[in-house]
């Protein structure tokens, strides 16, 4: 079982990783899918894991483009799904019609290029292609998201009916509109719309002079606008008859709300494989941005690449015959980089993200990744740094065992030297018995005596120009460094 603490993921600041991938999504669940990426405990699922994200980053370079999987949420539509007698309005009809196809596009194309996509294929197999739910849909609602009028035959009828009455207003507004014109009460505007109505423009002096309703004036008083008695008539009717068209228009939502609800699990199952996809996109374009040969620290490279500034990579291993690294050198010279590197690039792979390494490079699996990275003085708990980091050395001898990488800065200070030093030597020794997996970094000349005499620990050390007082930033593993 995979355990990795809170304060591991803040040391080697995964966050940041996590934040990256999410802006790399398409859709809102896509985002929050990614900033919840979590180690993956099982082998065989992290494996397909990598692999997916691997064949999706292989689709940049071929011509096998892997088809648009953006949708819209529709976890709301889900919801009402659920819920009996409940109904969906149009535009939700046309979101769930939008993800299926885009859906089905998916994972028909996926099955058309299993060769090129095995592992992107194999998590559409479990999922049915319902082509029923776009045809359903499409029956009753155009590609402009208005109801058709065959959607039933009552309201065929009740359009046709509208459209007669629709007719007649225009007429009898027209001949109102003329016969008002002639006898010169019309304003210069001649008519608008008011509440959705035609009106004259009626000049205020001979609004008594026309028959019909005022449903308003202008801001001056001067124009009063006024329905025409005959096209007021019309009117009333219009109104009685898109009342009933809403009424048969709520009808046909509810009979075709009924005919989509017995897909709910398959609905559900299309936007949890086109978020899936969404994360799996965001995690090869980042990839994309960062696969290269040797072993780069992903944030500082990417902050570097903005400001035009050199990333240096580094060449770093671990194995049973050399499972502890001490890594001395100067302050300033790349060694606490060199340590995030490591751990954020075990903490990314192990959470199913491609790591920018030389591809053969090799790494096996952690059960538990332990860090003691920075001053972790405690204000709340009162804690000095040298207690704080006791406290957590006692963590460290509780879990650590052969199935643990500890990453460890500034190994031991905090403290009176030759005590921090002393104690430094005791924990290295223990974890070392225990068979864990490490990187340290220290200025104490004992620890790197240690490593020296320990047959499977060796030393590393952070180059430095000795003419120019420059860092060079290149590990050096078999030699101590000194610290100037």
């Amino acid at each position: 079982m995979i355990s990795i603490t809170q304060k591991t993921l803040q040391d080697l600041e995964f966050e940041t990783i996590l934040q990256t991938i999410a802006s790399r999504c398409n859709t809102d669940i896509g985002e929050t899918k990614a900033l919840a990426i979590a180690p993956i405990n099982d082998k065989t699922e992290l494996l397909i894991n990598l692999q997916q994200t691997a064949e999706y980053l292989s689709s940049f370079s071929n011509n096998n483009v892997i088809p648009n999987h953006g949708f819209e949420n529709i976890d709301y539509e889900l919801k009402f799904l659920a819920i009996e007698d409940s109904f969906l309005e149009v535009a939700s009809f046309k979101k769930i019609s939008n993800l299926t196809e885009t859906a089905i596009t998916l994972i028909q194309f996926l099955k058309k290029f299993e060769t090129y996509y095995p592992n992107l294929f194999q998590r559409t197999t479990s999922i049915e292609c319902v082509k029923l739910i776009i045809q359903r849909i499409d029956e009753v609602i155009d590609k402009f998201g208005i109801i058709k009028d065959n959607a039933s035959p009552d309201l065929i009828d009740i359009r046709r009916s509208i459209n007669v009455v629709r007719g007649k207003i225009n007429q009898s507004f027209g001949m109102a509109l003329s016969q008002y014109n002639s006898l010169g009460y019309l304003d210069d505007i001649k008519e608008t719309v008011v509440e959705n109505r035609r009106v004259l423009a009626v000049l205020a002096m001979y609004r008594r002079k026309v028959k019909g309703s005022i449903l308003g004036t202008s801001k001056t008083g001067s124009i009063a606008y006024i329905e025409p008695e005959a096209a007021q008539r019309y009117s009333r009717e219009l109104n009685n008859l898109e009342f009933e068209e809403r009424e048969e228009i709520m009808r046909i939502l509810k009979r075709l709300t009924n005919d989509i609800r017995p897909f709910i699990e398959t609905i559900t199952a299309y936007q949890e494989l086109l978020s899936d996809v969404d994360v799996i996109a965001a995690k090869a374009k980042y990839a994309k941005r960062l696969f290269f040969r040797e072993a780069f620290h992903p944030i500082l490279y990417l902050n570097n690449k903005e400001k035009n500034e050199i990333t240096y990579p580094q060449t770093i291993e671990l194995q049973n015959e050399n499972r502890i690294i001490v890594i001395s050198g100067p302050n300033a010279g790349g060694k606490t980089i060199s340590l995030k590197t490591v751990g954020l690039l075990q903490l990314m792979l192990q959470c199913g993200i491609l790591i920018p390494v030389h591809e053969r490079s090799e790494t096996f699996l952690f059960d538990r990744i332990l860090t003691d990275i920075g001053d972790n003085q405690s204000i709340e708990n009162h804690l000095s740094t040298y207690s704080y980091r006791l406290k957590n050395m006692n963590y460290f001898l509780k879990k650590c065992n052969s199935k643990t990488l500890f990453l460890i800065d500034e190994f031991g200070t905090g403290s009176d030297p030759e005590l921090g030093g002393a104690l430094a030597e005791t924990f290295l020794e223990e974890f070392y018995d225990r068979e864990a997996f490490g990187i340290i970094t220290t200025h104490y000349s004992n620890l790197k005596i240690l490593a020296n005499e320990l047959p499977f620990a060796s030393n590393a050390n952070m180059l430095f120009d000795e003419k120019s007082l420059e860092p060079m930033y290149k590990l050096i593993l078999g030699q101590a460094g000194s610290s100037f």
